[in-house]
């Protein structure tokens, strides 16, 4: 085993002499020495190995609400870090250098679990995000990571495009706090052409993590101008949202801007996110955001109940906040979903920028 390598969970022998990744419904088979389509999963005599623990393509400190997450600890900052690799294949994908890359020397921050959990603790941080590419695919490390911060008082946070089985999906997420999962579109030919991957599983995510876990969950849809904002497909969207996981599970539309394998297709217009927005509110969705503009109604939640603004927002700045402690209404005293202890008002620290963190530099600070 290399020293860069890391004993892997969720695999069996196949009867063909191959093994298989039990990871995700991708369900690779490999011979020794062959990777899976995540790159960073890989065969090494009779057994798997993650060849990506304790390394980083970098880590960075931002406000939570850019994961982005509304409504859990909103104002407070999140140390966001990620690996290479992914286990879906997205022409548009927003991060393809580091979610594409196929150069391990990319990951040049090396850090244990325990560097990172003391490193966000001495940055003030309230939550460590496993972002950037998918969490899924190095499991094992964002689980030991979350264990290291939760023994220091840290959230963890998950963005993903929730695309795993049931059994390494229930360990994964029992060590997390919160999620923001990526519903790509609502169509099962936009899944297989543009991601390589399928719906159901990201659906049957969703319903796990909404209905039988304390997890914390957003959903953010990147919409594609011509691929997937027709008005049918967000109604069918939302309307599942809606029935399938409740009104209160906050929903953000994001905009799409030219890169990776579709630099052919324009940036999403503005109108767009606000027509989706007004679909999705029409369903019933009580908190629906929208992304990637500047739309400060778009950026601010507002009460169910009367209607009254109770975070505002520009960009990823709270400017005003009529809460109480116990997350109500200012107004009304309606109850707002989410996790509101410590939201924190004008924080200047986090603006609309992070901050690039280098862990080593930080963790001997700590010592």
């Amino acid at each position: 085993m290399s020293d860069a390598s890391f004993p892997a969970r969720w695999w069996h022998a196949a009867d063909d002499g191959r093994i298989q990744c039990d990871l995700c419904p991708r369900d690779c088979r490999l011979k020794d020495g062959q990777r899976g389509l995540c790159f960073v999963r890989a065969r090494e005599g009779d057994g798997m190995v993650l060849t990506t623990y304790g390394r980083s393509s970098g880590f960075a400190v931002d406000p939570i609400e850019k994961k982005p997450l509304n409504h859990f600890h909103p104002g407070t900052s999140v140390l966001s870090f990620g690996t290479a690799g992914c286990n879906l294949a997205c022409k548009f994908c927003q991060n393809w250098d580091m979610s594409k890359s196929r150069d391990m020397e990319r990951l040049a921050d090396a850090a244990s679990p325990e560097q990172i959990a003391r490193a966000a603790k001495e940055a003030g941080c309230a939550s460590v995000a496993f972002t950037y590419n998918d969490p899924t695919i190095f499991a094992e490390y964002a689980m030991d990571t979350a264990d290291a911060c939760h023994a220091l008082g840290i959230h963890t946070v998950a963005v993903s495009a929730g695309y795993i089985y049931p059994e390494p999906r229930r360990l994964l997420y029992a060590k997390m706090d919160a999620a923001n999962i990526d519903l790509k579109a609502f169509t099962e030919e936009f899944y297989e052409k543009t991601t390589a991957s399928s719906l159901a599983p990201v659906q049957d995510t969703l319903r796990y993590l909404v209905h039988e876990t304390n997890v914390w969950t957003e959903i953010t849809t990147l919409l594609i101008p011509g691929k997937n904002d027709s008005d049918a497909e967000l109604h069918a969207l939302t309307e599942w949202v809606a029935g399938e996981l409740g009104p209160e599970v906050p929903l953000h539309f994001s905009a799409f801007h030219p890169d990776y394998r579709m630099r052919d297709v324009p940036a999403t217009p503005p109108a767009t996110l606000t027509r989706a927005r007004d679909i999705a509110r029409s369903k019933g969705l009580s908190y629906v955001y929208t992304g990637n503009v500047h739309d400060r109604a778009g950026d601010t939640t507002t009460c169910p109940t009367c209607s009254a603004d109770v975070i505002v927002r520009d960009w990823y700045e709270i400017l005003e906040a009529r809460l109480g402690p116990d997350g109500t209404c200012g107004r009304c005293g309606g109850m707002i979903a989410g996790r509101f202890d410590g939201l924190a008002v004008g924080d200047a620290a986090f603006g609309r920028r992070g901050r690039r963190l280098l862990i080593r530099e930080q963790a001997k600070q700590t010592r």
